[in-house]
């Protein structure tokens, strides 16, 4: 029995992100009838078939799971209709809700996404802000419409990046920040005093979704793009570049004091704890990195195990 004030609540959740925004539904007066999650996949370097993180939330609560194919399953919008949601809240479920599913809960659905919008609409908006080395981002509940991440906003909070945040400690914060934001939502547009303001599609950008090839680290860039690029690409799909016939993940960097005039990938310092690299203005430091199949090391490691010559040139297959 769901109390006064209180709504029934139809979760759509997949990666880690939206567990706490679960979590905070569950702890809250609201009651969660049931979670829609991402089929079951292969992962892992076994293939084997894990649940999602929002599925073993969801397992541990008892709730019931529907994981359809699509949207447009016949019984899958029937066992969607049978649980009698008053409202349906959205958190990086990874697919597009079809007209039909968003107008199963009778109050429609609201959606968590981890940017300020109308800024970085789209799969990837946490990756896309540090790459393009934002200082601020933050969470925005918002009204679910057919159009991609483009409904009114609820509500918003913002949270600074630092220099060398990389992209899962500040998704991480944002799941947290998101999910006490949506609980106070809810219970707004429960006590009727949320207000919803119009997106300004003017101001819109669009993170698309990342690849591997995205990774691809090019040395004339200046450092502190490259920096960024690193961090905003840990902890998939990562930046990469070759030496010789050997491809190298950069896991962690540090934008070096100084300036250099040697040619853009030219390694300039590789010795104790120094991989040290020219770039198209400044130098970039490698403190973390990985030989493709090979475990990650720290550049002391990495520098003990491996011959690097200085004026040895990255970025060349």
């Amino acid at each position: 029995m769901v109390g006064a004030g209180a709504f029934r609540i139809v979760f759509f959740g997949t990666p880690d992100f939206a567990v706490p925004t679960l979590e905070a539904l569950l702890r809250s007066v609201h009651t969660v009838v049931g979670v829609v999650t991402q089929p079951d996949r292969p992962s892992g370097r076994g293939h084997h078939t894990t649940d999602s993180p929002v599925k073993a939330a969801a397992k541990r609560a008892e709730l019931p799971i529907l994981q359809p194919e699509r949207m447009k399953d016949p019984a899958f919008v029937d066992a969607l209709d049978a649980l009698h949601a008053d409202l349906g809240v959205v958190a990086a479920y990874g697919k597009i809700l079809t007209e039909r599913v968003l107008g199963v809960p009778r109050l429609g659905m609201v959606n968590v996404h981890a940017s300020l919008l109308p800024r970085y609409r789209g799969a990837a908006p946490v990756h896309r802000a540090i790459i393009a080395g934002d200082t601020e981002t933050g969470v925005t509940i918002m009204r679910v419409v057919k159009a991609l991440d483009a409904g009114p906003m609820l509500a918003a909070r913002r949270r600074p990046i630092s220099a060398d945040d990389t992209s899962d400690q500040v998704e991480r914060d944002l799941g947290q920040l998101g999910a006490t934001l949506l609980v106070s939502t809810v219970d707004d547009i429960a006590a009727g005093r949320s207000t919803e303001t119009p997106q300004d599609d003017g101001l819109a950008t669009y993170a698309s979704r990342l690849t591997r090839d995205d990774g691809l680290i090019d040395w004339r860039w200046p450092a502190a793009r490259i920096h960024n690029l690193i961090r905003g690409l840990h902890p998939w799909p990562h930046a990469f570049t070759h030496l010789a016939s050997t491809r190298y993940i950069v896991l962690r960097s540090s934008i070096s004091p100084g300036s250099t005039s040697a040619e853009p990938g030219s390694i300039l310092e590789a010795e104790g704890d120094r991989l040290v690299v020219a770039t198209g203005a400044g130098m970039l430091q490698l403190t973390d990195i990985q030989a493709e199949g090979k475990r990650p090391m720290k550049a002391r490691d990495f520098l003990a195990g491996h011959r690097i010559e200085r004026g040895a040139r990255f970025g060349q297959a």
